[in-house]
């Protein structure tokens, strides 16, 4: 049921999925056993096709839903591209990747560009501060083309959370700058693709050398010493206390996975999304389970 575990963690996103993707996020041997397995679960009325897409769920609409969310991937893709060179002239920001729906080749209107970068060691916070003060004034603190809401230090590179949502964000990862750290950050976390060994990389948009502005060279080159790593320490403390005020409703627990902020990791995801989805997964699974009489294993937060 392998074929199936794959299109119910997307219908929770209502993405109908091909049979090349279905493919490429299962762990089956080979493509003509995922089309056998969709094949028997459309028998048993437990997956619907809708021309080249194959859902859990029988409404056609969720195919125009995503092919109109393709589109406009397609079409706000310069724009992230544009972004993502401004993040990466930063001061000690060292890879910039595209995450979250649009690295999933999905946009709509509601939607954010989400980025994940990844900074220099003991510079995190200071590189997260550059960037929101930019937000905040040039932007108006609009996050709509600028959702910097994940950062993490180069000499801390595995993912500590190691479930199917982590390995998913992981894997549809788009890098655009900095191939060696990039690299090597996905070295550090080979247990995203034992939850995905079909699903290859997709680097194409990966630019190998970057040279940074004047500006940030001369900002890079100020902070270089201890009074920008108690700064980095500063903006750590405030950034965790306004959050702790900020977000009280979050559970110790809950705070710690979706306001993550370490030396080494800042993450702000205040919806919580990664342990929603888990939830939402295995509520699934165990309807699913219920009624067509199947064994679906539940996903681990």
């Amino acid at each position: 049921m392998n074929a199936l575990k794959v299109i119910i963690y997307f219908s929770i996103f209502k993405y109908p999925l091909t049979l090349e993707e279905i493919f490429s996020f299962s762990s089956a041997a080979s493509i003509e056993e995922t089309r056998v397995q969709i094949q028997k679960l459309i028998e048993k009325k437990i997956v619907y096709k809708f021309g080249h897409f194959y859902s859990d769920i029988n409404d056609y609409t969720l195919v125009e839903r995503r092919l109109s969310g393709n589109k406009m991937a397609d079409d706000i893709m310069p724009k992230a591209l544009k972004r993502a060179k401004l993040i990466m002239s930063f001061p000690f920001v060292e890879s910039v990747s595209i995450s979250g729906s649009l690295s999933k080749n999905y946009y709509d209107d509601t939607g954010d560009i989400d980025f994940f970068l990844i900074t220099k060691p003991r510079y995190l916070w200071l590189a997260r501060t550059f960037l929101i003060a930019y937000k905040k004034l040039f932007l108006l603190n609009s996050k709509k083309y600028f959702c910097v809401n994940y950062f993490i230090s180069s000499d801390r590179l595995k993912i500590a959370e190691q479930n199917k949502f982590t390995a998913t964000e992981l894997i549809t990862l788009k890098p655009i700058y900095g191939k060696a750290v990039f690299h090597a950050f996905i070295a550090e976390n080979q247990w995203a693709l034992d939850f995905y060994p079909n699903r290859p990389l997709h680097s194409d948009l990966l630019n190998d050398n970057f040279s940074k502005p004047l500006w940030s060279k001369f900002l890079e080159g100020l902070f270089k010493n201890k009074v920008g790593h108690n700064l980095n320490h500063y903006f750590k403390r405030l950034t965790l206390k306004k959050w702790k005020s900020k977000f009280k409703h979050l559970k110790k627990k809950e705070f710690e996975i979706a306001m993550k902020s370490t030396n080494d990791v800042s993450k702000h995801h205040p919806q919580d999304f990664q342990s929603k989805v888990i939830v939402s997964l295995n509520e699934r699974y165990d309807v699913k389970n219920k009624a067509y009489n199947l064994n679906l294993t539940m996903e681990n937060a």
